[in-house]
């Protein structure tokens, strides 16, 4: 290994433990607080009186209001840094989402959704965007993947916490949903407040890099900036119709539908497959496909960035989530049920690093900032989609395994997009590329 080759790797792996540990701490609670619904749904509905499709919209249609300020919110932050901007974004929604603990009619369960979608709006593509100012494109694979620990990790702790907090049902006369969304909303927003201090908004900023070693990963950044920039849009308005931006955007469509239509009923579908209401035994259970999910994430990316076959992977993947979550309806035994489950949370986890390292090759500044974002906006609303997709489906054929196939077939159709659609370099290009860019 050569000298620039190894101080390059010695700065990339002193950036991670720095960064990646407080980002993924940022990702548990906005997942927690995004999916909390999940493990509420039952009780909540009792006290409430929401209707299954009341609930189905309700879940939904924060990802409407999260779709319409992602664009301007990420570049915002592109603006003023991602140190203030993700502070407001934390703060704010972790006071809505505890103020969800006053959500006694469909109204007011509509509105105070539709708020959170609109506090949380630009936090997932701003951290994309922020992780393409601190890694190279060589390590940036790895560097998404540690992020999407998140998602699984917010089910392997926060699953018992959620059960653990229903649990306090009654104390100073509170309902358990109540405490699930006071406690965790609050977290959010402490957290929020300690990013304004921790984070550093780029690494010419950051003081706890050595003078060269932020020289060298200014340069090898700026230096992949330039090389997306050569062959990709340059303005925020090219981003926002660009055709690769809008077929990347169906992609994430496809893969939100099937993502979130298992994550907002997972809890539901593991009480029912052990006979039992969702509590602390319910939440612990829930926990074994996300961790699953983080023993595969954290192999996935790093094989990817070895070998360029980012695209192939995450194909694979997809194919591969979509028949684990079917098989998971169609199951008759629970114990294959779970196991469908753990290769479908696994699958479709994984897939997702790989799958933004597409649009990273092509964009870089603003045009960046605003295309990650138009992605993750317009991909969102595949959960906005999918809970009354899988209420539909459940409903028109009278079975609850139909609407697990429909969202199998989602998975499976966002492959097939990836196939016919995203080209990337071949794996012998793509070794040469970084070997090319590291030496320069």
């Amino acid at each position: 290994m050569s000298d620039p080759q190894r101080a390059e790797d010695a700065v990339t792996a002193k950036v991670m433990r720095r960064l990646l540990p407080f980002l993924l701490l940022m990702y548990v609670l906005a997942f927690l607080d995004r999916a909390n619904i999940g493990f509420a749904q039952k009780a909540l509905q009792q006290d409430t009186g929401l209707s299954n499709a009341a609930f189905a919209f309700g879940a939904g249609v924060f990802f409407v209001g999260y779709a319409l300020f992602e664009v301007p919110s990420n570049l915002l932050l592109h603006r003023v840094g991602a140190k203030l901007w993700m502070c407001r974004i934390m703060v704010t929604w972790g006071l809505v989402s505890a103020a969800m603990a006053f959500a006694h009619s469909s109204t007011t369960f509509y509105v105070l959704r539709f708020l959170l979608g609109v506090a949380e709006a630009g936090f997932f593509p701003g951290i994309v965007y922020y992780l393409t100012r601190w890694f190279p494109q060589s390590a940036r694979a790895r560097a998404l993947g540690v992020f999407y620990f998140g998602a699984p990790l917010a089910f392997i702790f926060g699953s018992p916490l959620s059960g653990l907090l229903l649990d306090l049902h009654g104390a100073l006369g509170f309902a358990g949903w109540q405490w699930l969304f006071v406690v965790e909303g609050g977290l959010a927003s402490i957290v929020g407040v300690w990013a304004f201090w921790y984070l550093d908004n780029e690494p010419s900023k950051a003081k706890w890099l050595r003078d060269d070693e932020r020289q060298l990963l200014t340069a090898r950044i700026e230096h992949d900036a330039r090389a997306a920039g050569s062959h990709g849009p340059h303005s925020v308005l090219g981003a926002l119709v660009d055709v690769r931006v809008l077929i990347l955007s169906s992609v994430y469509f496809l893969i939100q539908i099937a993502v979130y239509g298992v994550i907002f009923y997972l809890p539901q579908q593991v009480a029912a497959l052990l006979g039992t209401k969702v509590g602390l035994q319910v939440g612990l259970v829930t926990a074994i496909p996300w961790l699953c999910a983080v023993v595969v994430t954290w192999f996935v990316p790093r094989y990817a960035d070895r070998t360029g076959l980012h695209r192939r992977l995450a194909v694979t993947l997809l194919v591969i989530a979509g028949a684990g979550i079917a098989v998971s309806g169609l199951a008759s035994h629970p114990l294959v049920s779970m196991i469908a489950l753990c290769f479908a949370a696994s699958s479709f986890i994984s897939a997702q690093p790989l799958f933004w390292t597409f649009p990273t090759r092509y964009l870089a500044g603003a045009a960046a900032a605003a295309g990650i974002a138009l992605i993750n906006s317009l991909g969102s609303l595949g959960g906005f989609v999918a809970p009354m997709l899988r209420t539909a489906a459940e409903q028109a054929y009278a079975s609850k395994s139909a609407g697990l196939v429909v969202l199998g077939v989602a998975s499976v159709l966002a492959a097939l997009v990836i196939v016919v659609f995203v080209r990337q370099p071949k794996a012998a290009d793509f070794a040469r590329q970084s070997k090319a860019a590291k030496a320069s």
